[in-house]
């Protein structure tokens, strides 16, 4: 069944040779092939500023820039997040850009003024792929590390904000062989077709 995905691509640096664009390319390439609906976010080549205040995060204005990729969010059926493993989690340029597009009113609501209740998610029914790329081995992470940074992009925004379930793939040794590279490649093909 034909779904529609949206692939992130969130490495900071728009240098196209870059693992995690070319892991992006392979999955959305193969998606579209396979007949599913795709859109393609790169954070890199967006413009926009970050939050700093509550006040901003809750009635400020969505900027220009990042309308396009909340209408998306809120289109896709499937998101994919792409990124390297930065000081243990996902690049800061991720999580602004996140910040930004899982705000109030978008993403989750807060109970009505003076009501009780808890926060309500708006993104449900919604599943997710974060796919990271890091220079040590992806047993290591899980294990020694406990897969910290990537478990609380899981639980603590997409989780919270309605998207489940959220399936994880990790590819340690990021400067690896032309052989994993070509296999790790493979496998985002074969994730693509299967929109999953």
């Amino acid at each position: 069944m034909a779904r529609r995905i949206l692939v992130v691509t969130a490495h900071p640096d728009p240098a196209p040779e870059r693992l995690c664009r070319v892991l992006a390319a392979a999955y959305a390439s193969a998606a579209q092939e396979a007949g599913h609906e795709v859109r393609r976010i790169d954070v890199a080549t967006l413009d926009f500023p970050l939050l700093r205040t509550t006040e901003q995060f809750e009635k400020g204005p969505m900027p220009g820039s990042l309308k396009e990729a909340s209408e998306s969010i809120l289109w896709a059926e499937h998101l994919v997040f792409v990124f390297p493993l930065w000081l243990g989690t996902m690049p800061a340029l991720l999580k602004a850009f996140l910040e930004q597009v899982m705000r109030p009113g978008v993403a989750f609501a807060y109970p009505e003024q003076g009501g009780s209740g808890f926060t309500r998610t708006l993104l449900g029914r919604r599943s997710a792929r974060v796919v990271v790329t890091m220079g040590m081995p992806a047993v290591l992470y899980r294990l020694w590390f406990l897969g910290h940074g990537v478990a609380g992009m899981r639980r603590n925004i997409l989780n919270f904000v309605g998207i489940k379930p959220v399936r994880e793939t990790l590819f340690g040794l990021a400067g690896s062989s032309q052989k994993s590279r070509a296999g790790w490649i493979a496998r985002m093909r074969r994730l693509g077709q299967a929109g999953r």
